[in-house]
């Protein structure tokens, strides 16, 4: 529940789906001055960005009874999140454009608006937690920890965690939230849960890819562990680290892919062992307190969204690099994809995995 009285003009990022829409319900269920807000940032065909998902937000807040604004954010969009995706995977590593447009559009460009709307905070669908203490915020993880989203929120500062609201913190389950929307007759428009980004919902990232930059269709080798060649590929924006299927070898035993190059254009694979690393390092490391914590504990690492925090050291490099010491090997640490640093629940920060 909104604790704080001064909190009374709220704008809710607004996407049309389920958990916003409950969001912004809630808010008005709690006496709050809401208005919705939709970034429409996508063409048709997207998940949760496209006209489609802009005239459902605008149908639910219509029942709401509250002011619905649409911003246009393709170009941002284009900029932040399209644009480094495609060049990301053309550098033979795994992007997270999830966490980048949480950073810079959800909670740069809309809370940049619900400033200028005269709003108090922005609220947002996403499952995790805000805890203040001593003028201190805190991000700790959701409390229906199989839908916890703190990992995709890594990169909020004090100023964005001091204006920013979840209303479904205390909801405890995401199975709670249809039926809430059911019980408060909302017009809710049901879409499948996915999985895959929400500006390419077929999960055809290689084709995507191709689309946009023509020059990723270029042949190479898929060379063992040795160096021998093994097979051809068309291109190596199609394979990820840890990879097993669609690699177009054949094999007696599983093959994964273990390394990408992209000087060579070559995709390395090789039996799950190879796969395994115990050290990787961070770039660009955001903390969320504003400076990094103690290295005389152990602490928690998500090398991937569906990872379990894995016990590791940490030791600051300098210029705003970390290395990670995991206790024990972990499958597939990916270059491009986010390390998030846990102390127990609490998001310090992370930063980009580099190996």
């Amino acid at each position: 529940m909104i604790t704080a009285p001064s909190r009374k003009k709220i704008a809710v990022a607004m996407s049309g789906g389920t958990d916003s829409s409950v969001a912004a319900a809630i808010l008005v269920k709690q006496g709050m001055h809401v208005i919705g807000l939709t970034a429409h940032m996508w063409k048709d065909g997207s998940r949760c960005c496209s006209l489609e998902d802009v005239e459902n937000a605008r149908k639910m807040a219509w029942a709401l009874g509250i002011e619905h604004y649409v911003l246009n954010a393709e170009e941002l969009f284009n900029t932040h999140i399209v644009n480094p995706f495609i060049e990301q995977y053309l550098r033979g590593r795994t992007p997270s454009p999830c966490v980048i447009c949480n950073e810079k559009i959800k909670f740069g460009f809309l809370l940049t608006r619900a400033v200028q709307f005269d709003c108090d905070a922005l609220a947002t669908g996403h499952y995790a937690r805000i805890e203040e203490k001593n003028g201190q915020f805190h991000l700790m993880k959701a409390r229906d920890v199989a839908k916890d989203q703190s990992y995709f929120l890594h990169r909020l500062s004090q100023r964005q965690l001091a204006k920013i609201i979840f209303p479904l913190a205390d909801m405890i389950k995401k199975q709670d939230v249809l039926p809430y929307a059911q019980e408060n007759s909302l017009p809710i428009t049901s879409r499948p849960e996915s999985q895959d980004l929400c500006f390419v919902p077929d999960g055809e990232y290689g084709r995507f890819v191709e689309q946009r930059a023509p020059q990723a269709c270029k042949t190479g080798s898929i060379v063992d562990t040795a160096g021998k060649q093994i097979g051809t590929h068309e291109g190596i924006h199609t394979y990820t680290i840890g990879q097993r299927r669609g690699l177009g070898v054949s094999s007696a035993d599983p093959l994964y892919v273990t390394h990408l190059n992209p000087d060579s254009n070559t995709v390395e694979v090789g039996p799950r062992e190879k796969t395994m690393g115990q050290t990787c390092f961070l770039r660009d490391v955001h903390w969320i307190a504003g400076h990094p914590p103690s290295e005389q504990k152990s602490y928690g690492v998500r090398i991937r969204y569906k990872h379990d925090a894995a016990p590791a050291h940490i030791e600051n490099m300098g210029d705003n690099q970390v290395r990670v010491d995991f206790h024990s090997p972990q499958f597939a640490i990916t270059p491009g994809q986010a390390g998030v640093i846990y102390d127990d629940n609490e998001v310090l920060g992370g930063g980009w995995i580099d190996v």
